[in-house]
């Protein structure tokens, strides 16, 4: 049984999902970069501008965890699982995540990062109005 509250838990898997996003839109970048696509740089500015609020994410991400006593570190890989060790408060947790799964929750958070995010925030203004 875990002793972590979800929003904690939240927190660690956010530290797990965010840089991997962050690692596909830098290596989609590259591919953009050497691709004959006639207009790149609509493309590119799209990753990079999607980045940066990836990064800010990061940033409040990892400063809730420095303040809370918090560390998340990838322990062991397999074909089918991925292992995580979970400092919390002096306590230590191990997580297995399936790999799929991962993958699946990062195309997820990139379709949110580059366009449903956009669809959310026009969605409140519309119910604001």
């Amino acid at each position: 049984m875990t002793r972590i509250p979800e929003e904690d838990r939240d927190i660690f898997e956010q530290a797990i999902y965010l840089p991997m996003v962050l690692t596909v839109l830098n290596q989609d970048l590259l591919i953009f970069g050497k691709s004959p696509f006639k207009l790149k740089k609509p493309y590119e500015e799209l990753v990079e501008e999607t980045m940066k609020v990836i990064q800010a994410e990061l940033a409040q991400v990892k400063r809730y965890m420095k303040k809370n006593g918090m560390k998340v570190e990838r322990l062991q890989t397999d074909d089918a699982f991925t292992m995580y060790m979970f400092l919390y408060k002096g306590y230590e947790e191990h997580h297995n995540y399936f790999n799929p799964r991962l993958r699946n929750r990062v195309e997820e958070l990139l379709r949110h990062f580059l366009y449903q995010r956009f669809y959310t925030r026009n969605a409140n203004a519309s119910k604001e109005a």
